[in-house]
């Protein structure tokens, strides 16, 4: 197990975050859709080069509702494989979280790839955490120590990492 779990989780994390949005824009498209009405005149016919009249047709876009529920549909398939895969993930880039032997290297990986935060966002949080420390986290410490750690830990050769 590499690194590039990590990498994936937290692109799998923007993707899953960008779909919902989606879904949610299709939902909002949806409704408006459902609630609209289409009008439209038309003329009956022509007797010579006189038309007969006219008529109003109103009905509802039934087209394109249609449509919007099929990819309503796929885009809830997709995110639910999404999510599936992502929790597996989760376990994979938990479990590699727990193979760095030093628990304040773990603490900044859990805050910086399982929840997202910034580096400046976890060097507060590692100094609330950590009060009495003499020297106080930095976003550029806390990014040094991670970027280091992969640098100087060996990346698995084998194909069951």
């Amino acid at each position: 197990m590499d690194k590039n779990v990590l990498i994936q989780y937290v692109e799998m994390k923007e993707e899953i975050k960008d779909l919902r949005r989606r879904i949610h824009e299709n939902e909002r498209e949806l409704a408006k859709l459902e609630n609209m009405i289409v009008t439209d005149s038309v003329t009956r016919g022509k007797r010579g080069k006189k038309p007969l009249g006219t008529v109003k047709i109103t009905g509802r876009p039934t087209a394109a509702i249609a449509l919007k529920h099929n990819l309503l549909k796929n885009r809830n398939k997709k995110l639910e494989i999404l999510e599936t895969e992502l929790l597996e993930l989760t376990n994979q880039a938990e479990e590699y979280i727990e193979t760095i032997p030093k628990s304040e290297l773990r603490i900044m990986f859990r805050f910086y790839f399982l929840d997202g935060m910034s580096y400046l966002k976890v060097a507060k949080q590692m100094n609330y955490m950590f009060p009495k420390r003499e020297i106080k986290y930095t976003d550029e410490n806390v990014k040094k120590r991670i970027q280091r750690y992969f640098e100087n830990v060996p990346q698995c050769p084998d194909e069951k990492c």
